[in-house]
């Protein structure tokens, strides 16, 4: 009586073909982009998060966590990063995340504030030029290609979506579009200093 069944090439050859189908299919998800992709979807959550939390500040005392009266001046210019909870901003020196944690009017949650500051995290940007009316804009470098192609088209008009963002707002954040990989490459993936800024 023959025995049925499977060749052990028969089944090394199904082996290497599986393998050939799970390398194809892990190159066009690309898994580290879409890690980046949604790294840079947290820090967006996490950018406009600080910005509603400075505009409830703002709302509560009339000033904003980077000001210790409403006489003081608006402006955090240059682009600053955020690095430290005790980090101080502007002219009145003001710690703008203890301002806004536990330590002023608790409109951040600790947890968020670990996560923003923390070594490995892409870190936030605050500037505001500091005229009258002008806007607050929190900003970081994003990660993924498809967060850089905004970033790219926004900071380049030679970028090929330029005309999708049209022109920047004449308060924009200096420094946000640097010369050197931003404004001038040829690709997006070569726009790894552009900034993404929201006001």
């Amino acid at each position: 009586m023959k025995n049925k069944g499977f060749t052990l090439i028969e089944l090394l050859i199904v082996i290497a073909l599986l393998g050939i189908l799970a390398v194809a299919a892990l190159s066009a998800i690309n898994p580290i982009e879409q890690i980046n992709r949604s790294r840079d979807t947290a820090t967006r959550s996490d950018t406009e998060q600080l910005i509603n939390a400075s505009d409830r500040y703002y709302a509560v005392k009339g000033y904003f966590p980077w000001m210790n009266s409403g006489q003081s001046s608006l402006a955090v210019d240059p682009l600053v990063e955020i690095t430290t909870i005790t980090q101080e901003f502007g002219d009145d020196s003001e710690e703008v995340l203890t301002n806004l944690s536990s330590g002023g009017n608790a409109e951040l949650k600790e947890s968020y504030v670990s996560r923003i500051i923390a070594t490995n995290a892409n870190h936030l940007y605050l500037y505001n030029h500091g005229e009258q009316g002008d806007s607050t804009y929190v900003c970081f470098v994003p990660k993924s290609a498809a967060f850089r192609e905004e970033a790219w088209g926004r900071c380049d008009p030679a970028a090929p979506n330029h005309n999708d963002f049209g022109d920047l707002p004449s308060d924009y954040p200096v420094g946000a579009c640097p010369t050197t990989d931003c404004v001038g490459v040829t690709d997006a993936t070569d726009a790894k200093a552009c900034f993404i800024c929201l006001p």
